[in-house]
């Protein structure tokens, strides 16, 4: 049996374009020249590096990590799982992946979001932890709401949750969002809408995994996540491909 190839040629029209005109925030942030690339220093590729003593055992449960004792925050009760991946499909083990998200209103804990949406006492909103031997994580959070923003006249942001994936030094750090299967507000969103490949879309939508679930508990979503290759998830911070 041949062996797969390590080197995958980069798809470039499986990641957006830096311009979108209905994406407002683009006009500003977009580059006016080439992009350029940059190989990781020795230093930068060998560390520093995460460790589990880095990890507090409950930073991943968002249901407590910042709740007083004996509370839990408002809203539905979900479990965020799934793999992080190389681009053969081999697991990325001790991969430190950290999430942050708005609450069950649409409001994140920061002292720049003026939304009508009430604040939580109990949610702090931020997690992380450390992929396993076989590169599988998972959090447990209340499901986000969704929020206005002044992209034109009546734009909403879906329920997302934002993705940190690191590398094996700080240096290395991809950025992604977490959709929910069947929200109808994706298909409306002007950022979702710079994506040109509706396979590219499917991959940022997590879907329902009724096993997974805790009955009378909590809800589950399953949401792999694919480093490199043509068919990498979309990472925003690097949208020339990984």
């Amino acid at each position: 049996m041949k062996k797969p190839a390590e080197f995958f040629q980069r798809d470039r029209r499986w990641h957006p374009p830096a311009y979108a005109r209905d994406y407002k925030t683009s006009v500003a942030r977009s580059p006016q020249y080439a992009a350029i690339s940059l190989e990781n220093t020795l230093s930068e590729i060998s560390g520093p590096v995460f460790g589990h003593g880095d990890i507090d055992p409950i930073d991943n449960d968002l249901l407590s990590n910042f709740a007083e004792a004996g509370q839990s925050p408002i809203g539905e009760r979900i479990i965020v799982h799934g793999r992080v991946l190389d681009e053969n499909a081999r697991p990325v083990p001790n991969t430190l992946v950290e999430i942050w998200q708005a609450n069950a209103s649409g409001r994140y804990r920061h002292k720049k979001d003026t939304y009508l949406g009430a604040l939580d006492p109990n949610f702090g909103g931020c997690g992380r932890t450390l992929t396993d031997e076989d590169g599988y994580y998972y959090f447990r959070t209340v499901k986000p709401g969704a929020y206005p923003w002044r992209n034109w006249v009546n734009d909403w942001r879906p329920a997302h949750i934002h993705f940190s994936i690191f590398g094996s030094g700080f240096a290395q750090r991809l950025i992604t969002q977490l959709y929910f299967e069947g929200d109808p507000l994706i298909a409306k969103c002007p950022i979702v809408n710079t994506i040109p490949d509706p396979a590219a879309i499917e991959q940022l939508i997590a879907v329902l995994d009724m096993n997974a679930t805790i009955p009378l508990d909590t809800i589950a979503y399953k949401f792999d996540i694919v480093l490199r290759g043509r068919r990498s998830t979309l990472f925003e911070n690097r949208l020339e491909g990984n």
